[in-house]
């Protein structure tokens, strides 16, 4: 009886395992892109200034479109009216219209030659601050990192659940095993056995 529950228990164990098999439990964790993002960005300050520089996927030899927020570095408040000029140091024939379009924001329009690396030199005149600021890391010809897919074979939200159940259904066979082994162990109790009535004939 020991050997067939202890079988028994196995069986239900290795079923429970294969349940939870699928799971990564590794300590290394992979990196990746928040979904829904939309567009690469840059940024740079000084003692005066605060700059950001945001734009979606650029491709050489096409008409390029970006953000600049302007602000400034102690309140943060966006800087209007500045007169802002862009040079390229890889490339100084580059040329740049800059348009206000909101109270520190501005439309930088130009265009990148080659899919590569770029960066700006900012040249910020606002009121009677100055200041020059290098804007680095603009890749031209670069993707969005897209979130990698699920595998198809990942666990579904309940193989957690399946495998609770399956071990608390063990874990009741179990008990109820062993009673039934107890019970058949404990001996049984003594059968009395009637004696015969003795009837005297008095004839």
């Amino acid at each position: 009886m020991q050997q067939l529950l202890i079988l028994l228990l196995g069986l239900l164990l290795t079923g429970a395992a294969h349940a939870h098999g699928g799971e990564d439990h590794g300590d290394e964790a992979k990196a990746s892109t928040p979904a829904g993002a939309t567009s690469f960005s840059v940024a740079a300050l000084s003692e005066q200034f605060e700059v950001l520089l945001r734009y979606e996927p650029l491709e050489g030899g096409q008409p390029a479109d970006l953000r600049l927020f302007l602000s400034d570095y102690a309140t943060n408040a966006p800087i209007k009216g500045a007169k802002l000029t862009l040079t390229n140091p890889e490339d100084t024939s580059l040329q740049w219209a800059v348009t206000e379009q909101e109270p520190g924001i501005y439309l930088v329009e130009g265009e990148f030659p080659a899919n590569k690396a770029y960066s700006f030199a900012l040249n910020i005149v606002a009121g009677e601050r100055a200041d020059l600021l290098l804007l680095e890391g603009i890749k031209v010809g670069e993707k969005l990192p897209v979130a990698a897919a699920a595998p198809a074979d990942a666990p579904g939200p309940f193989s957690s659940w399946k495998t609770i159940l399956a071990l608390v259904g063990a874990f009741g066979l179990g008990i109820g095993l062993t009673v039934l082994l107890l019970r058949r162990r404990r001996p049984a109790p003594p059968v009395s056995t009637p004696t015969p009535a003795v009837y005297e004939n008095h004839a």
